[in-house]
Parts: C-alpha cells; structure tokens; sequence
C-alpha cells in the first residue's frame, strides 16, 4: 500500500489520529504535510518525520484565509496535492439538545462540516487538473448510528459522511476519489469531552460495553484505514462510509 512520492496534507495532525496518519504515511515515503491548530504541535509532528520528509503549517481549518495560505504554501513548496485528508475535528459534550448553545452548535458545524467545504474547494480544482487525487474525511460512525445526547456532533459527522458521498460523485469523473471514514470512539484524551460526566476509565468502559469487537479503536486503526484508502489498493473505493467500529453498526 505504498504512498511513495505522494504529497499529502492532512489536518489536525498534530496529535491523535492526525499524528498517527502522519507518522504512518511517511513511513510510506509520501511527503506530508501536517497542518494543525497549534503550530508547535504541527512543528513537533514534523519533527518526528524528518524536515526533509514534509512540511508543519498553522491554520485554522474552519478559516477560508488561513486554508488559502495553507494550500498556496504546499502548492508552492510540492507543486500538486496527491491525498487531503479532512481530520480536524471537536467534540461534543454529551447532553440534552435544549442545553446546547447556539454558539457551540455552530462551532461544531464550522469544524466539522463546514471546514470540509472550505477545503474542498481549495484543492478539488488541483486534483482536477492533475486527473488524480484522494480527498479522506474522518467522520464518525456516530454519523450512521448515533448516541443520545450528541445532536450537535451527530449532525456534523452525518453531514460530512453526505458531503462524502456527494463530492465521490462530483469529482469521480476526474479521477478523484472521496471517503469518509467512520471510527467508534478512538482512545484519544477527547474521549473524555464525550464522556458524559465520566472519568476516562469509566467513559472508556461505557463506550467499550457497546462494541463487539471490545476495545476502542485506536489512532494507528484510523490511520491505517487511511492508508489503504489512499493507496492503489482501494483505487475502486469511492463515495464510502469506511467503517472502523469493531461492529458497532451493524
């Protein structure tokens, strides 16, 4: 599944899922482009890498003039963007929808959906003209079987698995390919943020209770998942919600 000579952006890589698929994708000997929030955490993803491997760029995925300078810095330092991997996301705190801000809805929305837009249209008219590239989007399997008390996240995460399958039809004609993929909860520390009101151990213990498979997934699962959604091996694989879940959704 080798990603060699690939230039591949990939969001909120500074930690969890981000850093992993990082990680992952350079030991493939694709160049890689971690973006994230927090420079330094971009910065110390790099590190690990190697400089001579990728690139570290700050930027907030939700902003149009941050992303326009991200993907103008990799165009200018790589020339093409072969995989956008859509990774940054937030949490929800579990709670009923009547104690939901307006003001956290929207953050949740602008992170995890709207963001997907404000990307795409960045780098959907480059892949066009190269006639090839992956756009990857982590989406939940929340997004497909819900949790009560997640409205907000639930809308976010089904709305980036439409905005998938959607963009997979828009962009099949030009030799881009578009999935979603969908973990149960990841052994992250964002995990608590969902825990309604629980301590780690116990939040994981309640989420655990609810998968076949017993255990969560971890980041190495999704970026894995990502690696062969990115690679030739799936190069008949779009418009899918890829299902990392150890069976919750069946």
């Amino acid at each position: 599944m080798s990603t060699e000579k690939r230039i591949v952006v990939i969001t909120g890589a500074g930690s969890g899922i981000g850093r992993a698929a990082a990680l992952t994708f350079a030991r493939e000997d694709a160049a890689v482009v971690a973006v994230d929030l927090d420079a330094a955490a971009a910065d110390s993803t790099l590190a690990e890498i190697g400089a001579d491997q990728g690139l570290a760029l700050a930027g907030d995925v939700a902003n149009p003039d941050h992303m326009e300078r991200v993907v103008a810095a990799v165009m200018e330092r790589f020339g093409r963007v072969d995989v956008f991997f859509q990774n940054a996301g937030v949490p929800q705190a579990a709670r009923p929808v009547e104690e939901i801000s307006l003001a956290e809805w929207q953050r949740i929305i602008a992170v995890n959906l709207t963001a997907l837009f404000v990307g795409a249209r960045l780098v959907a008219p480059i892949m066009k003209a190269q006639g090839s590239g992956v756009i990857l989007i982590t989406a939940s399997i929340a997004g497909i079987r819900p949790r009560p008390g997640l409205s907000a996240y639930v809308a976010s995460k089904g709305g980036a698995i439409a905005f998938a399958k959607g963009l997979a039809l828009e962009l099949a004609p030009f030799g881009v390919r578009v999935n979603a993929i969908c973990p149960v909860a990841v052994r992250t520390p964002m995990i608590t943020q969902f825990g309604f009101g629980a301590e780690e151990a116990e939040a994981e213990q309640r989420f655990v209770a609810t998968i076949p498979l017993g255990r969560l997934c971890s980041p190495q699962d999704i970026a894995d998942a990502a690696l062969f959604l990115a690679s030739d091996a799936a190069s008949m694989i779009t418009g899918t919600a890829f299902e990392v879940d150890g069976g919750r959704g069946v």
